[in-house]
C-alpha cells in the first residue's frame, strides 16, 4: 500500500504538470486574436478492472489528465477600423482553404484579420483563401462555396437610363409660356441633374417647369449645345418635354413623360433615351399620387432628385456588412456585390481539432461542417471593422496555477511520507 501511495503521488505529479502546460498555452495565447481558451480535465485512476467487480474497500491507484476540453464561450469584440477584418458574434466559423503543413483542404477559424493578396484573393494572415458565395453578374449568388475574389479592375462606366424627381410645384405661380431663349424668365421653376453617357462622362440637364393653369404643369428638358453631336456651344437646345396633371388634392394624376433620345457629343452611344420619373400616379395600381411629385401650395422646391449612372471607378476597398456580404468599393461611389462569407457550424465544437495558427479542422467528433450565411440558422452574425479577442481570463489562470502548484506541492509530499515510511520498515530489520 506504501508503493502505491508512491505511485499515486507521481501520477498526481504527472498530471499537474500537464495542465500546467495547458494553463501556460492559455496565458501564452492571450492576446491570440480568436483563440478560445482550454481547461484540463482530470480523471481518476482503477488499480484493477471494473470487469472484476469493485470494492469500496480497495484505493484507487492515482489521477491522470483525461482530456483537454476546449471552451468555445464568446470572446470581446475590439473595434479597429480596418475594413478587412471582421469579427464572429455568436456561433460559428470563418472558413478558409489551402495547405497547412502538407494538408490540403478547408480550415476554419475565428481569426477574421483578412486582407487582399496580389493575386486579388481574399485571405488571411497565413494566406489562406477565405471561402464564400460568389455574386453572379445580377447580384445572386452561386450555390456553392469557393475563394473568394476581388476584382480589383477599373468599374466600367454606366450610361444614365433613369432621372426620378420629387418635387411640390406651386399652384399659385402665374402661368407662364417657355421660351427656349429666355429660359429663367419664362419658367416657374427649374432644376439641374447630372447624367451620363455611354462612355461615363457627366453631363447636365436642365428641367424647367411651367404653370400652364387648370393643375397641369409643362416640363421642359434642356441642354447646352456642347454637350450635344452637332450642337452649339452656349446655345440651349431643347431635347425633352412632357407634362404633370394633378388633381383638386395635389395630388400626381398623370403624368406625359415620353423619354428624351440625346446624342451626347464626344463618341457616346446614340440616341441615349433616358426616362423620366416623377412618381407615381393615380392610374398606377395602388398609387396615391401623394408619394412623388405634388401640387400644394407652397413655394416650388425639390426634395430629392437621383439618376442610375456613374462614371468609371477604380477599387479602393472592401465594405463587409452583418450579413457577411463582401462589396467592392470604387472611387466613383459605387458598391459591387462580390459574394458572401461563408460560416461554419457544428454539431460539436469541442471535437474539432486545433490545427494551429488559429485554425481548427473537422473530425469525426464534430461532424460534418454546415455552411451557410451569416445570421442564419442560429450562425454568427459579421462585425466589420472588427476582431475578437482571445476569450482567456487573466485571472482565472492565475488562480489556476496557484492551485495546481499547490496540487503539485501535496502530491510530492505523497511521495516524501511514502519514502519516509519505507525507510521506517527498512529500519526494522536493524
Amino acid at each position: 500500500m506504501v508503493l502505491r501511495a508512491m505511485y499515486s503521488g507521481v501520477s498526481g505529479l504527472r498530471a499537474e504538470g500537464e495542465a500546467l502546460g495547458v494553463v501556460g498555452d492559455n496565458i501564452a495565447n492571450v492576446n491570440t486574436v480568436g483563440f478560445k481558451a482550454q481547461r484540463a480535465v482530470f480523471q481518476d485512476v482503477l488499480g484493477h478492472s471494473i470487469l472484476a467487480g469493485t470494492s469500496s474497500a480497495l484505493p484507487g491507484s492515482g489521477v491522470r489528465m483525461g482530456d483537454v476540453q476546449q471552451l468555445f464561450t464568446q470572446g470581446n469584440l475590439t473595434n479597429t477600423g480596418v475594413s478587412t477584418d471582421v469579427a464572429l458574434n455568436g456561433d460559428g466559423f470563418l472558413v478558409v482553404g489551402g495547405t497547412v503543413d502538407g494538408i490540403t483542404g478547408n480550415f476554419y477559424t475565428r481569426a477574421g484579420q483578412l486582407t487582399i493578396d496580389n493575386g486579388g484573393v481574399l485571405v488571411n494572415q497565413q494566406g489562406l483563401s477565405v471561402q464564400g458565395y460568389l455574386a453572379n453578374a445580377d447580384g445572386t449568388l452561386q450555390a456553392s462555396i469557393s475563394d473568394l475574389r476581388v476584382p480589383t479592375a477599373s468599374l466600367s462606366p454606366f450610361a444614365t437610363t433613369e432621372i426620378e424627381v420629387t418635387a411640390n410645384l406651386d399652384p399659385r405661380a402665374e402661368i407662364l409660356t417657355f421660351d427656349i431663349l429666355q429660359p429663367d424668365t419664362t419658367s416657374n421653376f427649374s432644376t439641374s441633374i447630372t447624367v451620363f453617357d455611354s462612355l461615363g462622362t457627366a453631363r447636365t440637364l436642365d428641367v424647367y417647369f411651367n404653370n400652364a393653369g387648370g393643375n397641369l404643369y409643362n416640363y421642359t428638358v434642356v441642354a447646352d449645345g456642347a454637350e450635344l453631336a452637332g450642337g452649339t456651344p452656349g446655345t440651349d437646345t431643347i431635347v425633352g418635354t412632357g407634362s404633370l396633371q394633378f388633381t383638386t388634392d395635389g395630388a400626381l394624376d398623370t403624368a406625359t413623360t415620353p423619354p428624351p433620345s440625346l446624342n451626347f457629343a464626344g463618341g457616346a452611344t446614340a440616341n441615349q433615351e433616358i426616362d423620366l420619373n416623377f412618381g407615381d400616379d393615380i392610374t398606377t395600381d395602388g398609387a396615391t399620387g401623394l408619394g412623388g411629385t405634388t401640387q400644394f401650395a407652397s413655394e416650388s422646391a425639390v426634395s430629392s432628385q437621383a439618376q442610375d449612372g456613374f462614371a468609371s471607378g477604380e477599387f479602393s476597398g472592401l465594405a463587409i456588412d452583418g450579413t457577411g456580404l463582401v462589396q467592392g468599393l470604387y472611387t466613383n461611389g459605387q458598391k459591387i456585390a462580390i459574394g458572401r462569407l461563408a460560416v461554419a457550424k457544428f454539431r460539436s465544437n469541442d471535437g474539432l481539432g486545433r490545427a494551429g495558427q488559429n485554425l481548427w479542422i473537422e473530425t469525426r467528433e464534430s461532424g460534418t461542417a454546415a455552411l451557410g450565411a451569416a445570421g442564419a440558422g442560429g450562425r454568427a452574425s459579421v462585425s466589420s471593422g472588427a476582431l475578437e479577442s482571445s476569450n482567456v481570463d487573466l485571472g482565472e489562470e492565475f488562480v489556476g496555477l496557484i492551485q495546481h502548484q499547490r496540487s503539485f506541492s501535496a502530491n510530492s509530499k505523497t511521495i516524501t511520507t511514502a519514502d519516509e515510511m519505507l525507510q521506517e520498515l527498512i529500519n526494522i530489520k536493524r
